[in-house]
C-alpha cells in the first residue's frame, strides 16, 4: 500500500513524474553503420535501453553509465549532455503505475563485459539504429533513437 501512495503523490498518471537516468549505448559496425543496445525489461520482457533511479551523490550522466555497466555490462564514453527525454509508465509490484520521466545520455560504448550483475535476468541485443527505433514501445524513445542517427552521427 505504501507504494500506492508514493504513485499517487509522485508521478501516478497527472502528477509530476519521477526522474530516471538512461544510457543510450551506441557503436559504429561498419563506417556509416550504426547500431544500439537494447536490452530486456526484467519484468515485461519488452526492449528497452539501460536505465534507473538517481543515484546519491552521482551526476546524472555517472548514474547512466552505472546503469549501463550493471544491465548490459558495457563500458564506454557517456556524454554529459543529455540527448533529450521520454515518458514512460513503470508498472510497480502492486498494481499502482508511476509516470516516469527518463533523461537520456549517449553512450559510445568500447566494450562489453564477459560477465555483468544482471546478466542473467536481461537479455541485450545489437541492432541497427532505425531497428531499435521499431522494436522500442515507447513512442519518444523511438524519436529520440531516430534523431540520434540524425543530429550525432549524420545518418538516420
Amino acid at each position: 500500500m505504501k507504494d500506492a501512495k508514493i504513485a499517487v503523490k509522485k508521478g501516478s498518471e497527472g502528477g509530476e513524474p519521477r526522474i530516471q537516468y538512461a544510457a543510450l549505448p551506441w557503436r559504429t559496425a561498419e563506417p556509416n553503420e550504426l547500431e544500439i543496445l537494447i536490452v530486456s525489461s526484467r519484468d515485461t520482457r519488452r526492449w528497452i535501453i539501460p536505465k534507473g533511479w538517481p543515484m546519491k551523490g552521482r551526476k546524472p550522466h555517472i548514474a547512466a553509465a552505472a546503469e549501463a555497466l550493471e544491465e548490459a555490462g558495457l563500458l564506454g564514453r557517456i556524454e554529459k549532455e543529455r540527448l533529450g527525454s521520454y515518458h514512460y509508465f513503470k508498472r510497480l509490484e502492486n498494481g499502482a503505475r508511476l509516470l516516469c520521466r527518463v533523461d537520456v545520455f549517449p553512450m559510445k560504448v568500447l566494450r562489453q563485459r564477459k560477465t555483468w550483475r544482471e546478466q542473467n535476468q536481461r537479455m541485450t541485443q545489437w541492432v541497427p539504429l532505425a531497428r531499435a527505433a521499431q522494436l522500442v514501445e515507447e513512442p519518444e524513445l523511438s524519436r529520440l533513437i531516430s534523431a540520434f542517427g540524425e543530429v550525432f552521427i549524420g545518418v538516420g
